[in-house]
């Protein structure tokens, strides 16, 4: 049995001396304590040594991938023939089988057995000191470590990360340098601020313009509209701006070209940044956009690093100190982190973008999973969860009409009751009550407390009875006409009383006949604190 070992200088085959010390895996460390032990158990046959730290760098670079080198190749045709090869690798010794047709083995014994021929290793190869292995190990080390994060796939995350942080610097310094200009040319034409609202077209037509008396010489029809051009030259007739130097314009429009050529750089980097997230995270973009997705990989360090997520994580990232001050004032955890800003909890109502943010996020972590560790390019996963999501929106949407308007499925919706408003309509069934100055005449009309003040002041006249829960008659116009003629009859009956009787009787009537209308129409008395004073 042959064994196969890379080193920084070189790969080596051991002859295996004694096969049946491979048997017992726990003692087999013992053999490597000294040299002269370990030289009892296997032995040098061969050793090819790198021409150049190239050659050992793609030779390196090639064993991480489980695949044999050219040189690899060459050295195991010569010295394998009919022999067994012991491999560190279990995937490179499939390779070396299939291509080379060398019969391969790996297990613990051969993994210990490596162990131990690395420990006596500068001892097991004559030549090759241990002040030289280590300036190899360390220079085979960078290389590879450069070349790794030069060509590595999965660190092609790290150019969103930085285009999205570009991008955010980006917009900051548009905002600032569109706010200066405004500030600064507000001076010579402050009109034109709340005219023109969008800063690109406003750095456009100050550029364009310079002076505002040249406003109404210029054609602004490849920049505004034409109802915002013609405000403009009106504006800039009677403008109230001051008068500003040559020198000051120049630097304003000098700061206008800095704020146009940074807006087209960031058109430009937005494409890459689409482009890119298209390309690396194709599912993730088609749940939540590029915009999204690239800061979600940006927070997350890596999109490998996302992957280890679970939805919950995915759903509240980005609202890390909200959720902590949340678990320490014990009040409600936020729903949502950069996730709020995708378009399905955009269109989702209020009421419902808590759940539909759980369920985007527990999607895109099984879209970030898919971009990160599958084998698939497409965003066919990506468009068929959001079509699911879409639909479940509608569905929640839908369920909650069917509970608005009492359905069977929920319990009705229980409305403050107006009997003069319409159902869903702001309109009056009856007409607003208006002030009816008719009912201030109390001439020839008795009250009902009047009335019943007399009825109980006459042995002759008995009032009717009333039975509990029935209601004063309503007073018809009849009545009312009739009232006179049954005053006259008891007039005639109260002579035969006392003077001093009709007297207060009479004095009884005036008082309770001053009456107030309110805003209701309802008749308030005023009386009675007079009606105590004469029953005393």
């Amino acid at each position: 049995m042959l064994v196969l070992f890379e080193t920084p200088a070189g790969f080596a085959l051991f002859k295996v001396l004694d096969e049946g010390k491979l048997s017992k895996v726990e003692d087999l460390w013992k053999e490597f304590s000294t040299s002269e032990s370990a030289r009892q158990v296997v032995k040098l046959k061969a050793f090819t040594k790198f021409e150049n730290t190239s050659e050992a760098l793609s030779a390196a670079t090639l064993l991480i991938d489980s695949k044999p080198s050219k040189g690899l190749r060459k050295f195991l045709r010569a010295h394998c023939d009919g022999e067994t090869l012991a491999v560190a690798d279990s995937k490179l010794g499939n390779a070396i089988k299939e291509k080379l047709q060398i019969d391969c083995v790996h297990n613990n014994a051969i993994m210990e057995l490596m162990r131990g021929v690395r420990s006596q290793l500068t001892e097991l190869i004559s030549g090759l000191a241990v002040q030289d292995l280590a300036p190899m190990s360390l220079g085979l080390s960078h290389s590879l470590s450069r070349y790794k994060l030069k060509f590595s796939p999965d660190k092609v995350d790290t150019m969103i990360i930085q285009a999205i942080g570009l991008l955010d610097d980006l917009d900051k310094e548009l905002n600032t340098y569109a706010m200066r200009v405004r500030e600064w040319y507000g001076w010579h034409f402050p009109e034109l601020a709340k005219i023109v609202q969008d800063n690109i077209l406003y750095a456009k037509a100050v550029k364009l313009m310079g002076y505002r008396a040249n406003a109404s010489k210029l054609d602004f029809s490849e920049i505004l509209p034409e109802e915002v051009e013609t405000e403009l030259k009106e504006a800039a007739v009677i403008s109230m701006g001051t008068e500003i130097s040559d020198l000051d314009l120049m630097n304003i429009k000098d700061l206008c070209n800095q704020v146009l050529a940074l807006s087209e750089y960031r058109a430009q980097l937005y494409d890459y940044l689409k482009s890119r997230m298209n390309t690396i995270a194709p599912n993730l973009t088609a749940l939540v956009g590029e915009l999204v997705g690239a800061r979600l990989i940006a927070h997350g360090g890596s999109l490998l690093n996302l992957a280890k997520q679970p939805g919950s994580t995915v759903q509240i990232l980005g609202a890390e100190k909200a959720l902590f001050r949340a678990l320490k004032t014990k009040h409600a955890t936020p729903k949502y982190g950069l996730i709020f800003h995708a378009s399905l909890i955009g269109q989702a109502a209020p009421k419902l973008k808590g759940k539909i943010s759980r369920s985007l996020a527990a999607k895109t972590a099984l879209a970030i999973r898919y971009d990160a560790l599958g084998d698939g390019q497409d965003n066919s996963m990506g468009l068929e969860n959001r079509a699911k999501l879409e639909a479940r929106l509608r569905n929640l949407e839908g369920r909650e009409l069917g509970h608005s308007a009492g359905s069977t499925k929920g319990k009705p919706k229980i409305e403050f009751y107006d009997k003069d408003r319409k159902k869903g309509a702001g309109a009056l069934i009856t007409a607003a009550k208006t002030y009816n100055p008719s009912a201030d005449s109390l001439l020839g009309r008795m009250t009902p407390v009047a009335e019943k003040l007399a009825d109980n002041q006459e042995d002759d006249m008995v009032p009717k009875k009333r039975k509990h829960g029935d209601k004063e008659p309503f007073q018809t116009e009849e009545k009312v006409e009739e009232a006179p003629v049954i005053e006259e009859k008891k007039e005639k009956k109260r002579k035969k009383k006392d003077d001093v009787k009709n007297i207060n009787l009479q004095n009884n009537r005036d008082h309770v006949s001053l009456v107030a209308q309110d805003t209701n129409g309802n008749r308030i008395l005023f009386a009675q604190r007079e009606q105590a004073r004469f029953a005393r």
